[in-house]
């Protein structure tokens, strides 16, 4: 079972870090767009098209990769004190009330929405002669069964914590903040506090 999870893990894993390239080509895009249309006095009409489906495309398939990172923001800055077995339950609970049935209803109307966009052969309208829009909206079911196999794995750990009262190893990539250490930090003891403070006040006064 947890051989089934950590692929799903890596999968979304790679699709997440495959897209976030979209941020380079981004940047690319716009900088050539930009000397183009004020150097060149050559703007192009579908660019601002092309950079919208990029961006959301960038943003709705990094879903599923922030998910098993656990990078999605939480309104509860007390979360993280919980001891692992209540974080596991408020977990469960709002992974079954609102995150299946919202993933759910974001495949389904995005796969209505992807057919009927291939079928009328969808161009944007935003600018003249708009680019084809419907492989963007592909993006919106895909995106949706990313996140939801992602959900049930998650679900699978929130009953294995449970189970042992502890959250089962996850595969390791980049974090922004590295969580367990500002947890050390707060729950660090007095004299370790006082002993980093004379530490700083000797290496100050050492300082030329």
């Amino acid at each position: 079972m947890h051989n089934v999870l950590h692929t799903i893990d890596r999968v979304n894993t790679w699709i997440g870090q495959l897209f976030g390239w979209f941020v380079m080509a981004l940047t690319l895009f716009v900088t050539y767009e930009v000397f183009s249309r004020y150097a060149l006095g050559s703007p192009h009409a579908w660019s601002f098209d092309a950079m919208n489906m990029m961006y959301g495309a960038l943003f709705m398939m990094a879903g599923a990769y922030t998910l098993s990172k656990n990078g999605h923001v939480r309104g509860d800055v007390l979360y993280g004190f919980f001891p692992p077995r209540l974080q596991a339950g408020l977990d469960l609970t709002l992974y079954v009330v609102f995150f299946i049935p919202g993933v759910v209803a974001l495949a389904w109307a995005g796969y209505n929405y992807a057919a009927e966009s291939f079928m009328i052969n969808e161009h944007s309208t935003i600018t003249a002669d708009g680019p084809p829009i419907y492989p963007f909206k592909a993006i919106i079911p895909i995106a949706g069964v990313t996140l939801l196999f992602q959900g049930f794995v998650e679900m699978v750990y929130c009953v294995d914590c449970l189970r042992n009262g502890r959250w089962a190893k996850r595969d390791k990539d980049v974090e922004e903040v590295d969580v367990d250490k500002l947890k050390d930090m707060v729950h660090a003891e007095p004299e370790y506090l006082k002993n980093t403070d004379t530490r700083d006040s000797d290496t100050k006064g050492s300082q030329p």
